[in-house]
């Protein structure tokens, strides 16, 4: 309940109500992408200066560590089971979702954290970069592959005509390893590193002062946003829907398991949790469509977003945090 009286949680509701209300409420496109940027940067001096006061220890490897182990073992585990149910195209696009991450998720989680005291790494914002590539590539890898099976030419579903040649694997890792929101959140993170505590007391309003309001107007444009992705679901299998909703809790478990085997903080072990928990809505349905035309958007797209991004923010997040709590404090 606490969770869901943040301000910004019910900011969040307020524009799924309101977009499905079909009011002309909205928030312009230019404004939209500056609060991502605005937030992802935050995010990244925040951890630069946490890690310029704590070092590249032990516990950051460790940490990246089981992150990089997170990015390889859930698509592959998503893989495995949605090609049961889907074609192996949209089961490699579907799964490449669920492998990678949100950042706003991500960001939400921090936020929580903060209200409720729990101390958490710097580095765990490099691992939210770190987790966003993997998926991506081995899907468009995994594609290639069947085609080369199958022998087909790629179907865009959107016109059911040829598509254009799909982006290849070398063309993919660039796109996705250069994507903006990642680099800012990368240099945000170093400069943060290299100027440390003055650095820090110069961006205090910026940084600090300023984010949670900026998070409560992104909220509010994210849950426009969902209103407007729910139609894609209509005819998804009850399935699938299920999968949307029981995959962020079956990816959570394991990066709790995970945590809990290599030692990592509690505070670490909850933001893991809630990265192999989350499901990307953004980098990766931008590239899988070009990267993967045959796949339909209607099922990757409108899973992550309409279900399992709603799902973590409403309570998702207090959710793995409650439970990593019970498990770290005996």
């Amino acid at each position: 309940m606490s969770n869901l009286l943040d301000p910004a949680v019910l900011f969040f509701v307020f524009g799924v109500t309101a977009g499905l209300l079909r009011s002309n409420l909205e928030i312009p496109t230019a404004i939209s992408r500056f609060l991502s940027l605005y937030l992802l940067m935050s995010v990244g001096l925040k951890g630069g200066f946490s890690l310029s006061q704590t070092g590249l220890g032990a516990h950051v490897l460790t940490g990246l560590a089981a992150a990089a182990m997170l990015a390889v073992i859930v698509p592959v585990i998503g893989y495995a089971l949605l090609k049961r149910w889907l074609n192996k195209l949209d089961a490699a696009a579907v799964a490449a979702t669920y492998g990678s991450v949100s950042a706003t998720t991500f960001i939400a989680a921090t936020q929580y954290l903060t209200h409720q005291g729990i101390e958490y790494g710097g580095h765990m914002a490099a691992a939210l970069v770190l987790m966003e590539s993997p998926a991506i590539i081995m899907a468009v890898a995994l594609a290639s592959w069947v085609r080369r099976q199958q022998g087909t030419a790629p179907l865009s579903t959107a016109t059911g005509q040829a598509a254009p040649a799909p982006l290849g694997v070398k063309a993919v890792l660039h796109e996705a390893l250069t994507d903006g929101a990642q680099l800012l959140l990368l240099g945000s993170l170093v400069v943060g590193m290299v100027t440390g505590e003055q650095g820090k007391a110069m961006m205090e309003p910026f940084s600090s002062g300023l984010f949670k309001g900026m998070l409560a107007i992104f909220l509010l444009d994210m849950g426009l946003l969902v209103a407007r992705q729910l139609p894609l679901l209509k005819g998804v299998p009850t399935a699938l829907l299920a999968y949307g909703l029981v995959a962020p809790l079956v990816h959570g478990a394991l990066a709790v398991g995970l945590a809990w085997t290599l030692g990592l903080s509690q505070g670490d072990a909850t933001l893991l949790t809630v990265l192999a928990a989350s499901a990307s809505y953004i980098v990766v349905p931008a590239v899988l469509r070009h990267a993967i035309p045959e796949a339909n958007p209607g099922l990757y797209l409108g899973l992550s977003l309409a279900v399992t991004f709603v799902f973590n923010i409403l309570a998702g997040i207090p959710l793995y945090t409650l439970v990593v709590a019970r498990l770290w404090q005996g």
